[in-house]
C-alpha cells in the first residue's frame, strides 16, 4: 500500500490539496476550498491524497450530509476522486477506493454512492472505470447523468436523484445561469471574475447562485454542484472552461447543436 495522507484539522493548513496547487491565479479559491473542507471534516468528511505533489487523491462523506442532491441515507458519498498525468495506470485508484470501502465498513454504511456522467463529464469520476470496479447504475437522468452504486450489502436500498434534477431546467430565465459552490479551488475564479467578462462581452443576462450549505446544494437543479451552467434554462455543461472567452461560443454551439 502506497503512502496515503489523511488530511484533518491539525494538519490541512499546512497540505496542499492536490488541485491547483501552483495557480496563483486561484489564491482566492483554494483557500476557500480549505475552509469548506475544514467545515466538513467536522461532519465525518474525508481527503485522502498521495503523499506527493501530485493530483492523487479521494474525496468522501456520509451522503446524508453531502453537497449532492440525492437521497442516500446509508450510503458514503464520492465527491472527487482523481488519478492524474504520470501516476496513471500504477494501482493508486483502486487502493483509494478499497480504503474508501474498508472505511464504509468500518463506519457501518450499506454501500458507496457517486454521481458521475453517463458519458464522461468535465470534472466527474471515470463512469467506465467505476463500472469495471464493481458499481452499478440505479438512475439515469435525460440530460446525461447517472447515480453509481457499490453495495456492500445486497438488500440495502437504492439512492435515487431529488425531484429537483429531473427536469435539466432552472427556475431562473436569464441566458446564461451558473450554480456553483467552493468544493473546487477553481470556481470562484471562473465563475466570479472570468465568466463575468465573457457574458458582458457578448451581451448575455447571466445569473450566479453560489450554493452555501449543503441544503442549497442539495436543492439544486443539476447533480454537479461544483459547477453547472444553464443556458436559456436549460443545463448545457460542467465543464468550466466555458467560463473562458475562447472557449465559450465553441462549447455553447456544440451542445445546443445536440439539444436540436
Amino acid at each position: 500500500m502506497e503512502n496515503f495522507l489523511l488530511l484533518d484539522q491539525t494538519n490541512l493548513d499546512a497540505s496542499h490539496i492536490c488541485c491547483a496547487i501552483s495557480d496563483t491565479k486561484c489564491k482566492e479559491g483554494y483557500q476557500l476550498k480549505k475552509d469548506w473542507l475544514k467545515r466538513e471534516l467536522e461532519h465525518g468528511y474525508v481527503f485522502r491524497r498521495l503523499d506527493a505533489r501530485a493530483k492523487v487523491f479521494m474525496e468522501y462523506g456520509p451522503a446524508v450530509s453531502g453537497w449532492v442532491p440525492i437521497q442516500a441515507p446509508d450510503y458514503l458519498l464520492i465527491n472527487c476522486f482523481w488519478v492524474s498525468g504520470q501516476y496513471k495506470g500504477q494501482g493508486y485508484a483502486t487502493q483509494l477506493l478499497q480504503l474508501a470501502i474498508d472505511d464504509a465498513k468500518e463506519r457501518g454504511f450499506k454501500g458507496l454512492v457517486t454521481v458521475v456522467g453517463t458519458q464522461k463529464f468535465h470534472f466527474m469520476s471515470d463512469t467506465k472505470w467505476l463500472l469495471k470496479h464493481g458499481f452499478i447504475t440505479v438512475e439515469k437522468t435525460s440530460y446525461g447523468f447517472s447515480l453509481l452504486v457499490l453495495k456492500l450489502e445486497k438488500e440495502a436500498e437504492d439512492p435515487q436523484f431529488n425531484a429537483c434534477v429531473q427536469t435539466g431546467t432552472c427556475q431562473e430565465t436569464t441566458d446564461v445561469t451558473v450554480y456553483y459552490s467552493n468544493r473546487c479551488p477553481f470556481a470562484e475564479l471562473h465563475v466570479q471574475h472570468i465568466l463575468k467578462e465573457t457574458v458582458k462581452k457578448r451581451n448575455l443576462s447571466l445569473t450566479i447562485v453560489k450554493l452555501e450549505n449543503k441544503e442549497q446544494a442539495q436543492q439544486a437543479p443539476s447533480p454537479a454542484t461544483i459547477f453547472s451552467l444553464f443556458y436559456k434554462g436549460k443545463f448545457l455543461t460542467t465543464d468550466i472552461s466555458i467560463c473562458l472567452d475562447n472557449r465559450f461560443d465553441k462549447i455553447v454551439e456544440k451542445q445546443v447543436s445536440n439539444w436540436k
